[in-house]
């Protein structure tokens, strides 16, 4: 049989393919779009290699801290001392240290305040607003740096440029050696919710209390390696925290009434917490099925009348993480639960005043347990001790160990659905961050995307999971309401003006619109490459690879590029260009579709062509099997059983196959020439359903690399025995097709917005 196959395919195809051929060699403009990514990568070196794994000679640096503060509630104050160990594992003699003063944002005269353009809002203020542009004294904040010493507690110099200091070393720091200082600072805490900021304090003026969430909140010292040097990039806001890793030793004292979460092991549990909150604590530590309250809400409004004027130190250690956090608090309810991770149990810890409750005693802790696990399959297990989740109103934030949501109530306790599945949402996506970048350790003051982006795509996952594992929370929605993930969600920003666009490979300062450029679209692009370029299987365990090969390490962009297509031998390359390099959009669509028949003669304009154009006698017509095109019109439809009349086909098919053969051959009747064009500059798979006269349909799936010859237009031949309906591409919205209008034959006619207002309107 196969032998047969060819030479009616060649017969069939000869003219057309060569006349095609000849028109697509004259009008291809070939962009290369598919070229490697050589000129934007850095070379490989021992460093990193160019399967995306670590090099032989990969290091990285250890920052060590023993850090002791003290929470001023009256004043609303932190006053802290510290002793950083700083060890250089890298082959370069270093002859200063930087380290990052975050709270300097707040300074007075911090460059951040006055970055952004300004302007008054005509004809009227909303009160609050023209209070905080014109009324309101700015903020005295900023660390405040007693002494800067070494460990002999003789004076170092050093220099302060916004928030970064340069610590000059007295001497040269050698590969391998250590040095210890000691800073001595203090600084005055914002108000989250007036002054804005990650960390800070609330105050509830029905209580008058504050639930303090602290972060950024000691000298860190920054990232050095190979990449960068030193990566001392200045904090203006947007983009957040490179760190190294290292051991902490962090004792926090805070008013005697505070209950206290941290980064870290508690390491003098039975001296803060009470006999009733240790036993408590037991029996959560075997409690897999449901929360259990150390404290639970009635304690905690007895405890928040208190204002207690003793103190009480908290005491942690951390091994082996990039930062340090807390929160405390008079008002706190605590809850844990355990859950199982590989061989270990960790325990899922939830933070909230009674003004989160009943939303917070319902939800938060199962979230942790159910993302802790969907993570730990997808990447790798877990490797701390506990997960902590605290209410914080208004803000997402992540730290080792612990992580401050939003999500609250009405004052009567009611909530919408958007309250419920925002803190369930923002619980999964803070809690998925404690893999991405607090183990997974990308550097964000550069490539927000590498872990908001990477992270937000695996929260898509997640929640689609916890929706499935819980129906009855999710009711009456058939999945999770996620916001971002799927590609249809990420249309409306790739379709904005593009001067108000910026590359995913951008710096986060300098972006428009940084929750879609460096969490959406980023989160749009891995999904579209898990399900419609490389398939689950092979994504799943590159994605898995990347997330092994760069635990407790400092990834850049490229390992993760080029460790998805070294472990899927998928090259990607024009993805990776297209979809984080530039600011195009996907708009691909169908430009024509031509309808042909075999016919025993050519028609009137392919005779001009063969004669007059190709210079093709009519002698040497006999070998040519001809096609003739369908016209639109009614009248000149020539649909009666066309291969009955073409005698050169069936006398081909005679002497070249037995009858048994011929009844076996999958003959067309119909050929569709169909014509895709690309008014959008990303390249896309091309995806179609086909809908036949006889009611069924097919799909057909072109891979992207149809495009690597001809960015303008691709060119598919579809034959049938039955007669097509109609083709409609991307026809389940998973490529951001940011306009459908072109995605339909016959061309579907759809309303404009303004048609289907009227549409609405009565009388």
């Amino acid at each position: 049989m196969n032998k047969h196959i060819l030479p009616i395919a060649i017969s069939l195809l000869l003219f057309s393919s060569s006349v095609i051929s000849q028109r697509i060699q004259t009008e291809q403009i070939n962009t290369n779009k598919f070229r490697q990514l050589n000129q934007e990568f850095s070379s490989p070196n021992m460093f990193r290699t160019a399967s995306g794994a670590p090099g032989p000679a990969y290091y990285q640096q250890q920052a060590d801290y023993k850090i002791n503060i003290e929470l001023d509630d009256l004043n609303k104050k932190i006053y802290g001392d510290e002793i950083v160990t700083y060890t250089n594992n890298s082959p370069d003699q270093l002859d200063y240290l930087w380290v990052q003063l975050d709270q300097n944002i707040r300074s007075k005269d911090s460059p951040s305040l006055i970055r952004d353009s300004s302007k008054l809002v005509e004809p009227a203020y909303i009160p609050n607003s023209f209070d905080d542009d014109f009324l309101k004294k700015p903020f005295d904040g900023g660390f405040n740096i007693n002494h800067v010493r070494g460990i002999d507690n003789k004076p170092l110099d050093y220099f302060i440029n916004q928030t970064m200091m340069r610590i000059d070393l007295p001497e040269p720091l050698k590969t391998g050696q250590s040095f210890s200082f000691k800073v001595k600072w203090n600084y005055n805490i914002n108000n989250r919710l007036e002054d804005r900021g990650r960390s800070g304090y609330e105050t509830f003026p029905s209580d008058d209390n504050r639930a303090y969430t602290i972060a950024q909140f000691f000298p860190r010292m920054c990232v050095y390696d190979e990449v960068e040097g030193w990566q001392n990039y200045q904090f203006w806001g947007d983009g957040e925290f490179a760190l190294p890793f290292g051991n902490y030793e962090v004792n926090i004292t805070v008013p005697a009434d505070h209950i206290l979460e941290a980064t870290g092991e508690l390491i003098n549990r039975k001296e803060v917490y009470t006999k009733e909150m240790m036993k408590r604590f037991n029996q959560a530590k075997k409690s897999f099925d449901e929360p259990v309250l150390i404290v639970n809400q009635e304690e905690a409004e007895i405890t928040e009348k208190s204002f207690s004027k003793d103190k009480k130190t908290w005491k942690f250690i951390a091994e082996n993480v990039r930062d340090f956090a807390f929160a405390t608090s008079r008002k706190y309810i605590l809850d844990m639960m355990a859950v199982k991770i590989g061989q270990d149990t960790v325990m899922a810890v939830s933070l909230y005043p009674r003004e989160g409750n009943p939303m917070w005693e319902d939800f938060s802790t199962i979230t942790v347990v159910e993302t802790l696990k969907f993570y730990s399959d997808y990447t790798f297990n877990y490797p701390y001790h506990k997960a902590v989740s605290v209410h914080a109103h208004r803000v997402g934030m992540e730290y080792p160990m612990i992580c401050f949501n939003f999500g609250r109530p009405n004052i009567d306790g009611s909530y919408s659905d958007d309250e419920k599945f925002g803190m369930i949402g923002v619980i999964v996506h803070e809690i998925g961050h404690f893999f991405f970048p607090m183990i997974v350790n990308s550097d964000e003051r550069q490539w927000a995307w590498m872990d908001e982006g990477i992270n937000t795509f695996v929260q898509y996952l997640a929640e689609q999971e916890f929706g499935k594992k819980y129906p009855e929370i999710i009711y009456p929605y058939k999945n999770f309401p996620s916001d971002r993930g799927p590609a249809e969600m990420i249309v409306d920003y790739m379709s904005v003006d593009q001067n108000y666009l910026a590359p995913i490979m951008s710096n986060p300062e300098n972006v428009y619109s940084l929750g879609p450029n460096a969490y959406g679209k980023p989160a749009t692009a891995l999904n579209i490459l898990r399900e419609t370029i490389m398939g689950r299987e092979l994504f799943d365990y590159a994605f898995k690879k990347y997330s092994n090969r760069w635990k407790f390490k400092h990834p850049t962009p490229e390992d993760f590029f080029r460790t998805m297509e070294d472990a899927s031998a998928v090259d990607l390359d024009w993805f990776w260009r297209g979809w984080f390099y530039t600011t195009d959009y996907v708009d691909i669509g169908i430009k024509e579709i031509n309808q042909y028949y075999v016919s025993p003669n050519p028609s009137e304009e392919l005779k001009k062509l063969l004669i007059d154009e190709m210079g093709i006698p009519r002698n040497s017509w006999r070998p040519l099997i001809f096609l003739d095109k369908f016209e639109n019109d009614k009248e000149n439809n020539k649909e009666k059983a066309p291969l009955d009349n073409s005698k050169l086909l069936n006398n081909y098919l005679n002497e070249n196959y037995s009858k048994e053969e011929i009844s076996n051959l999958n003959i067309p009747k119909y050929y569709y020439e169909v014509i895709f064009d690309k008014p959008g500059g990303l390249v896309m798979p091309i995806i179609i359903d086909i809908e036949y006269d006889d009611g069924t349909t097919e799909r057909k799936k072109y891979p992207a690399q149809v495009w690597r010859k001809n960015d303008l237009e691709v060119r598919k031949v579809l034959t049938s025995n039955k007669k097509i309906l109609s083709i409609k591409l991307d026809p389940d919205k998973e490529t951001a097709d940011i306009d459908v209008s072109n995605n339909s034959w016959p061309k579907v006619e759809s309303n404009s917005d303004f048609d289907n207002f009227k549409s609405k309107i009565k009388g």
